[in-house]
């Protein structure tokens, strides 16, 4: 009866505006947790299977999920839709992606090939990408420089121009596949008989057997080389980034293009600096006497030491901006970010007497401000005893 089923929606585990995209994604999910041939002998899996699969049918389908949504089940009894009509698991006729979806399902159950019920050939298939590494310094990682790198690629063998066969004689059609490069192999699964297809063992998807091999190459087609790469490191990469340099990876196969060159950079820790983003940070100490006196210290930057002029009355761990002085970005290398130091006020560890002396004057002074409270006194007494004791 369609009172005691559940609303399909709820079935699904979705909202009621869900997209294909979102119905297709959780019936995936739901298939592969309760699909027979993963739970072989389970009445209740075989049933959420059967249920989740009614509801997929009917809400995938635009006009019997408008049906739906207008009177529910009930649109679907006595022949209506999807239940009384032919074809299809239980009476329901799957769209055209449930092939993508039971094919990615057989294809985890049994290891096989993901297509379902679907033909594949041996056309041309890109090669692999190759991945590599370059160090860096701080300043290299800011204003970009180039590196060459040594590497073992493939390169096409000159004998035998990349056959893989005797100079003489020609690769022959795999007999196992027929040249096709893939084997159709039929199963037996819930849904009754179901075809399967993975790459040819024999000939690994080329099609082609090679009987009498290069010398050279033995047969690959490719000899190894060892080739000096240039590679261009753009101002403004960051630790952990990568390049990418089309065409320097594995060859195709079938006349595929080459895979790409992916090189991994690694930037060197700075002694000073340290950066986030675009943002250098870094910390420089100052004196006393230029803390409260004011004056003109230099900074180091990526750019070179810079004056600055410090304010009198300066505090500890007061922050100072330096803009444009950071690191460009990656789409813009004249567009760059700040600098930010931290001042920070030294304090010696050693003193002469005659200092000392000096000092314990300064606090006496200072002391004697008739303004100050008791509080502000014993604090500057207590920093100045720093020096002295």
């Amino acid at each position: 009866m369609a009172e005691s089923k559940r609303d399909y929606y709820e079935v699904l585990g979705v909202s009621k505006d869900a997209d294909d995209a979102a119905l297709k994604k959780a019936y995936r999910v739901l298939a592969k947790k309760y699909h027979p041939d993963a739970n072989p002998g389970n009445a209740e899996a075989e049933a959420k299977f059967k249920e989740a699969s009614e509801a997929y049918g009917i809400l995938s389908d635009p006009e019997k999920r408008k049906m739906y949504d207008q009177f529910g089940h009930a649109a679907f009894e006595q022949g209506g839709g999807g239940a009384g009509g032919a074809g299809g698991f239980g009476g329901f006729d799957f769209g055209g992606d449930m092939g993508d979806i039971f094919g990615d399902i057989f294809g985890d159950l049994f290891g096989g090939g993901r297509s379902y019920s679907r033909s594949a050939n041996n056309g041309p298939m890109r090669g692999a990408n190759v991945r590599a590494g370059v160090r860096v310094t701080f300043e290299e990682a800011i204003f970009g420089c180039t590196k060459e790198l040594e590497l073992t690629l493939k390169e096409e063998c000159e004998t035998c121009h990349g056959t893989g066969a005797k100079p003489g004689t020609s690769p022959v059609t795999c007999p196992k596949c027929n040249g096709k490069g893939k084997i159709v192999y039929t199963q037996q699964s819930f849904f009754g008989q179901v075809q399967n297809v993975q790459t040819c063992p024999d000939c690994r998807g080329t099609g082609k057997i090679v009987k009498e091999k290069c010398s050279d190459c033995y047969g690959t087609g490719y000899i190894s080389k060892k080739k000096t790469i240039q590679v261009t490191i753009p101002a403004g990469i960051d630790n952990g980034q990568s390049i990418r340099i089309a065409g320097k990876g594995e060859p195709g196969v079938n006349g595929g293009d080459r895979g790409d060159l992916l090189v991994e950079v690694t930037v060197s820790r700075h002694p000073v600096f340290k950066r986030q983003d675009t943002t250098i940070f870094s910390t420089v100490p100052i004196s006393f006497a230029t803390a409260a006196l004011g004056g003109t210290i230099r900074i180091k930057t990526v750019d070179g030491d810079v004056e600055y002029e410090v304010k009198p009355g300066t505090q500890t761990d007061t922050k100072v901006r330096l803009a444009r002085k950071g690191v460009p970005t990656l789409r813009n290398k004249n567009v760059r970010g700040d600098h930010y130091v931290t001042l920070v006020i030294t304090v010696p560890e050693k003193l002469t007497e005659e200092q000392k002396e000096a000092l314990r004057r300064f606090d006496d002074a200072m002391n004697g401000i008739s303004s100050e409270t008791d509080d502000d006194k014993k604090k500057k007494k207590g920093f100045f005893s720093k020096f002295t004791d």
